[in-house]
C-alpha cells in the first residue's frame, strides 16, 4: 500500500512545532516510508492521477489563532467537488492538527474527516491527533506515560501513523448489525429510511432494532473514572436500565452500529446523546476498534452535515469505532412520509445498504 503525508502546514512557519514532531518520526520509516505531497496543488495532482486510491494518508495541518487554515479549506472544497469519484476509494486516513490557541483543532479535524469520508476515505478509530496551543489536551495521557506534554504529542503521532499504516478493514460475510433509534415509529422519516435499508439487508445479516424512546434511558451523571471502569468491566453501569439490559449486550455482539438520527437543533436528539454518553462505561473496558459506525440522518431544513460531524467526533474520534467509506445516508424531509418520496431515494438507500453489507 502506498503511503503519503499530505502537508498542509503553513509555509510561513518553516520551524513549526508540527514539523519538528513529524520529521523524526517519518525519518524512521526510511526508504519504505512516505511520499510527501506539499500543499493542495500536489495533492490534487496525485488525487486526479489516481495515486491516492488504496493508499495510507497522514494529513498534517496547522491553524492560525483564528482557527483558519486556507490550504485545508481549499482541500475540503476540492474533495467535496470530487466526492462522487473513486479517487479516494480504499484509502485510509489519519489527521494531525496543530493549533495556535486551545480552540478549533477538533472542528477542523471533524470537517476534514466528514469531507474525506464522503469521497470514499476510511478512518480507523481515534484517527485524530490534535495539539492545542498549550498542549494541555495531552496532560492526562502524558501523566499515564510519564512524559512531557511535547513527548506525549510526538508519541501520539507515532502511534497514529503506525495504526494507519497497519490498518486492516474487518469484513464479515454475515454481519451483526445493531440499529439505535429514539423516533416515533409512525411519523419518523429517518426511521422510514432505515426500514427501507433493513429490508434489503435482512437476509444477509443479523439485524436488531432497539428503541431508547420515552424516557427509557437516563443520561450519564458523571461517575468517577474508577467507578465507571469498575462497572464497565462487568458490562454494567451504575444507572442500569435499558442501556445495561439490552444495549450493552447488543453492542458487544455487533459488528456494525447504525444510529438513526433526525436532526434536532443541528444535533442528535437528547436520547441519542444520552446513549453516546452512556457508552463510556463499556468503552473504557471493551475494545470497539473493529466495529463500524453508520448513520441515517434526516434534516427538516438543513444541517445534516453538522449532525454527521457530531457523530464522527463522538463515535469515531472518541469511542474508537471505524468510520467506513461514505458512512451516512442523509436526506432533507419535513412532513411524515416525505423522505420516501425524494427523487432517487430508492437508489440512495440501495447504495447505503450495499455499503453496510459489502464493507
Amino acid at each position: 500500500m502506498k503511503r503519503y503525508v499530505a502537508d498542509f502546514i503553513s509555509d510561513s512557519d518553516k520551524d513549526s512545532r508540527i514539523r519538528s514532531v513529524l520529521e523524526p518520526i517519518l525519518a524512521e520509516y526510511g526508504g519504505s516510508g512516505f511520499s510527501l505531497l506539499r500543499g493542495c496543488d500536489e495533492f490534487m495532482r496525485a488525487a486526479e492521477n489516481g495515486d491516492l486510491a488504496g493508499s495510507s494518508v497522514i494529513l498534517a495541518a496547522d491553524i492560525g489563532e483564528g482557527g483558519i487554515s486556507f490550504p485545508a479549506l481549499k482541500l475540503i472544497d476540492f474533495i467535496w467537488q470530487h466526492r462522487r469519484s473513486d479517487m479516494l476509494k480504499g484509502s485510509v486516513w489519519g489527521l494531525i492538527i496543530d493549533g495556535k490557541e486551545d480552540f478549533f483543532t477538533k472542528d477542523l479535524g471533524r470537517r476534514l474527516a466528514f469531507t474525506i469520508n464522503a469521497a470514499g476515505g476510511t478512518f480507523p478509530g481515534k484517527p485524530l491527533v490534535e495539539a492545542t496551543g498549550s498542549l494541555k489536551n495531552f496532560k492526562t495521557i502524558a501523566g499515564v506515560w510519564n512524559v512531557s506534554l511535547m513527548e506525549a504529542y510526538g508519541k501520539s503521532c507515532r502511534l497514529l501513523i503506525d495504526k494507519v499504516c497497519n490498518f486492516k478493514f474487518p469484513k464479515s460475510s454475515h454481519p451483526s448489525i445493531l440499529a439505535i433509534h429514539a423516533s416515533n415509529m409512525k411519523t419518523s422519516n429517518s426511521l422510514a429510511l432505515w426500514n427501507m435499508t433493513e429490508s434489503l439487508i435482512r437476509d444477509k445479516s443479523d439485524t436488531e432494532l432497539i428503541s431508547i424512546r420515552n424516557g427509557q434511558l437516563w443520561d450519564c451523571r458523571g461517575c468517577k473514572y474508577e467507578d465507571c471502569l469498575h462497572f464497565g468491566e462487568r458490562g454494567d453501569c451504575f444507572y442500569g436500565g435499558v442501556m445495561v439490559e439490552k444495549v450493552y449486550p447488543a453492542i458487544l455482539k455487533s459488528d456494525v452500529l447504525v444510529l438513526i438520527c433526525p436532526n434536532y437543533n443541528d444535533s442528535v436528539s437528547a436520547n441519542i446523546m444520552a446513549f453516546i454518553n452512556r457508552l463510556t462505561a463499556l468503552f473504557r473496558a471493551k475494545d470497539f476498534s473493529r466495529k463500524k459506525i453508520y448513520a441515517v440522518i434526516v434534516s427538516g431544513y438543513s444541517g445534516g452535515d453538522l449532525v454527521a460531524q457530531q457523530i464522527i467526533g463522538a463515535i469515531n474520534m472518541n469511542k474508537n469505532l471505524i468510520l467506513p467509506p461514505r458512512f451516512t445516508l442523509m436526506a432533507t424531509a419535513n412532513n411524515p412520509g416525505e423522505a420516501e418520496t425524494i427523487p432517487g431515494i430508492e437508489e440512495q438507500v440501495a447504495d447505503f445498504a450495499e455499503r453496510i453489507i459489502g464493507a
